[in-house]
């Protein structure tokens, strides 16, 4: 499954599920542009670590995926895009009639409108080179939905909806389109929180982590960010070159219930 030179942008992409993907797919080959809204030290010491681990191309370009302008200067910028990966993403809980405007405006633009302007300023180059990928990071929330969480699960429901309408547009091009589905994925983020979750229920970390955080994932097992992207890899590999246009669900049975 190489990616020798191929280009590939992954957008929140210094930490978490970003940067597992970007790891994956320099590791396969691909050169990297890594992205998030900081622009830090440490985030561009992160793509020459990259760089110096699998022997690739890696850049760190920063732009802010709630405003559409930097979304499309971002592609603009990194000058190639063999593999898109739309992973950016927020998140926050609260019932609808007490949902804060600006966190629903903000969740719908990071993780639903800079997938749109990505692939729109994407596509043309996609379609010079006879050839792309677009891997959308959804979430088993973009397949069935949970209490509280509203503007995320209407956000990850319209990127399944963009992932199938831009595998449509771009049929017969070369060019695939798909959503992968995690459900709850070990992060840095997901880690910082079961200590606290622990004292909460006053359970062990693996009582806390199968009876509670990981109560709607049949396995009782975190997906790992390795996982996602070796299945964003095989997404861009020849063997996938008929697979648009779908969801993979990487979330131990959830969607299975």
């Amino acid at each position: 499954m190489s990616l020798k030179g191929k280009t590939a942008i992954i957008t929140g992409s210094n930490s978490g599920i970003g940067l597992g993907i970007a790891r994956e797919l320099a590791r396969a080959g691909a050169d990297v542009v890594l992205n998030s809204f900081t622009d830090r030290d440490e985030d561009h010491a992160l793509a020459r670590q990259i760089a110096t681990e699998f022997g690739v191309t890696a850049r760190y370009i920063q732009a802010d995926m709630s405003k559409g302008d930097q979304c499309r200067a971002l592609i603009q910028t990194a000058g190639a895009c063999d593999i898109l990966v739309n992973n950016a993403g927020i998140q926050h809980v609260c019932p609808i009639d007490e949902f804060p405007t600006e966190k629903w405006d903000a969740i719908i633009a990071i993780n639903l409108t800079s997938a749109f302007h990505t692939t729109a300023a994407a596509l043309p180059l996609m379609r010079k080179a006879g050839w792309g990928r677009i891997v959308n990071i959804a979430s088993a929330h973009g397949l069935t939905a949970s209490p509280y969480k509203s503007a995320y699960i209407a956000a990850k429901h319209g990127v399944v909806g963009l992932s199938k309408t831009t595998a449509l547009e771009t049929a017969g091009q070369g060019i695939t389109c798909n959503a992968i589905c995690p459900g709850y994925v070990l992060t840095p983020l997901v880690e910082a929180q079961i200590p606290d979750t622990m004292k909460k229920y006053d359970m062990g970390r693996e009582e806390v982590i199968k009876k509670v955080m990981l109560e709607r994932q049949p396995s009782r097992e975190f997906a790992t960010v390795e996982q996602l992207g070796g299945t964003t890899v095989f997404l861009c590999s020849d063997a996938a070159a008929q697979i648009t246009g779908t969801t993979i669900s990487v979330d131990g049975g959830w969607t299975a219930l």
